[in-house]
């Protein structure tokens, strides 16, 4: 009964082992198709970052494509600032810790676009520390299109009650600052002249690819199952089977003819 015992918790484990390799090989696929995912996304946003700019999207316009295919194109909008209508949205950049600056730009189709115009430091985030960088006429703003970041980062959120930001959400700053007609979308506003603030030009696009090395994990311990299932098979004998001696109900005689032993 023991050997017996032993041998079915043998099997029961490599049952495991074996429900062990389908799993992490399912995960190892699913990892290669995340890489090739990654890759295209990754060719994609690249050729947006560098193609000739278009008219930012009207309203109708942005609505016939998803918003990721929208974001990073690199696109221009004319109109005027509403600097008096501008949010401060704290950042941390390879400049240090301060605030992006977000201001309306009314443009010349009637429409409202949020531009991210770019880096002050504490101690420009008043707007009279920038006077110079307040332009009032009509520009033409050239930049990459974003996405909204809605609700603030991870335990942080947006307090536009006590008018705290942490992300730049479009729409909640739109409704704060009573901005009408306000595009689902802001720019991240190109780099100006050396030394102007806001300072653009700071958009960061990594997109963290290390696919390859989770399919590998996945891949070695689908092969440690197999290696565990190969023993557990190969170790001991089957089911059924005596280790040891035979007994004297089946020890034969040189003939071939059973007989029982007798003690002495």
């Amino acid at each position: 009964m023991g050997e017996e015992r032993q041998s079915r918790k043998r099997w029961l484990l490599a049952g495991l082992a074996l429900a062990g390799i389908a799993l992490f090989t399912s995960l190892g696929i699913w990892q290669v198709e995340r890489r090739t995912w990654k890759l295209a996304l990754i060719e994609a946003v690249d050729q947006r970052v560098h193609a000739p700019p278009i008219a930012a999207p009207a309203r109708s316009e942005w609505q016939r494509y998803s918003p990721a295919d929208w974001q990073y194109r690199r696109v221009v909008a004319v109109g005027r600032f509403r600097h008096d209508r501008e949010t401060l949205v704290q950042a941390v950049t390879e400049q240090g810790n301060g605030y992006w600056v977000m201001t309306p730009l009314v443009t010349d189709k009637g429409g409202t676009i949020l531009v991210n115009r770019g880096f002050v430091p504490p101690e420009r985030s008043v707007r009279t520390a920038r006077s110079d960088g307040l332009p009032d006429d009509i520009l033409r703003v050239s930049g990459l299109l974003r996405i909204s970041e809605p609700g603030g980062r991870v335990l942080r959120p947006n307090r536009p009650e006590q008018d705290r930001w942490f992300s730049r959400d479009v729409v909640a700053i739109a409704a704060a600052r009573d901005l009408s007609n306000t595009l689902p979308y802001f720019i991240d506003a190109d780099a100006g002249a050396p030394g102007e603030w806001p300072a653009g030009g700071l958009t960061v696009i990594t997109f963290p690819n290390n696919h390859l090395v989770y399919a590998l994990t996945w891949f070695g311990l689908a092969l440690l199952c197999a290696y565990a299932v190969s023993i557990g098979v190969q170790k001991g004998p089957p089911i059924g089977v005596q280790k040891g001696p035979p007994s004297s109900s089946s020890v034969t005689g040189m003939t071939g003819a059973p007989f029982a032993l007798v003690a002495a």
